[in-house]
């Protein structure tokens, strides 16, 4: 293990509710340590999403104690990877950052059954994100 994370991710979407919880109960589960995760909303909900929170515990990862925070310039200056999922023009973006946008449907308003292939979508970028994290910093992957 690094004694310090090889990258730092911030995940956006607009209400930081569902879609960016997800992805950093996933980043921060299936990384641990190796990444340092963050999350943020450009308008903030009052509490992450009944049906994310169900959905990632049926896979095993529990996010129910998360909270929706504001987007700052810090945030996104801090990260070396910023991945928005539906964030539009409301993402400050700064020089030698790597910017991904996630095409995903917005679980808000959803039953679980309409978030269990979001949140699966979602498993699967973030699995690929690491790949290429570890890929950039020359890590070799366990088998």
């Amino acid at each position: 293990m690094p004694s310090s994370p090889l990258a730092s991710v911030l995940f956006v979407c607009v209400h930081n509710a569902g879609r960016s919880q997800m992805a950093a109960g996933f980043l921060g589960r299936l990384a641990g340590d190796r990444v340092e995760v963050r999350s943020a909303g450009s308008l903030p909900g009052d509490r992450v999403n009944p049906s994310a929170v169900e959905a990632m515990r049926e896979v095993g990862v529990d996010i129910a104690d998360a909270r929706p925070k504001i987007l700052t310039p810090e945030a996104v200056q801090a990260s070396d990877y910023v991945i928005t999922m539906g964030c539009g023009d409301a993402c400050p973006v700064f020089p030698g950052r790597k910017y991904l946008d996630w095409a995903l449907e917005d679980p808000a308003g959803q039953g679980v059954e309409a978030v269990r292939p979001i949140r699966d979508a979602i498993r699967a970028r973030v699995e690929a994100l690491i790949a290429e994290i570890d890929a950039a910093r020359g890590v070799a992957r366990e088998a």
